[in-house]
């Protein structure tokens, strides 16, 4: 298994759109509980169209994991040193590409000066992120649904 994690190309829309709209309905059920309304209002703007508004909107940088060649999961960083997506396709769960993406993403922050990370984790991803050093922190405007969590990326940063 070969895992390449590499930034978002325009030809890699209507996969992303794929892999987190899986993600979404088939991983995130602690999350939306199985409801078809609540399903369709997280992905409503997964679609392939919404991936491509993603993809040009400045201060969002969408990055891919492929495994084996074919994306597989699909992150976004923000320019305000955010974590904004980490999403797995099912068949790829567990096999080390959201740690790997996660990994290329906290690099990409560091590497533009933040020296803290942060993100809004659900329920479904918690643990994944406190395993990956993530802490929760309070105050950071996050809604009832997720919690709010922080990493240090790197000592010599300047941005909080």
């Amino acid at each position: 298994m070969s895992i390449v994690v590499r930034p978002a190309r325009a030809e890699d829309v209507p996969a992303m759109s794929r892999v987190l709209i899986a993600s979404i309905a088939e991983l995130c059920a602690a999350d939306h509980g199985g409801d078809p309304e609540k399903i369709a209002d997280w992905t409503a703007n997964k679609t392939p169209e919404g991936v491509a508004e993603m993809l040009g909107q400045d201060g969002l940088t969408l990055f891919v994991a492929e495994w084996d060649g074919r994306v597989a999961a699909v992150g976004a960083t923000t320019a305000s040193g955010g974590i904004a997506l980490n999403y797995v396709a099912p068949e790829g769960r567990f096999r080390g590409l959201s740690k790997a993406l996660l990994a290329v993403m906290e690099a990409d922050l560091a590497q533009h000066g933040f020296a803290e990370g942060r993100l809004e984790a659900t329920k479904t991803a918690r643990d994944f992120y406190r395993a990956q050093g993530w802490v929760e922190v309070e105050g950071l405007g996050c809604n009832a649904a997720c919690r709010a969590m922080s990493k240090v990326l790197a000592p010599g940063g300047n941005k909080a």
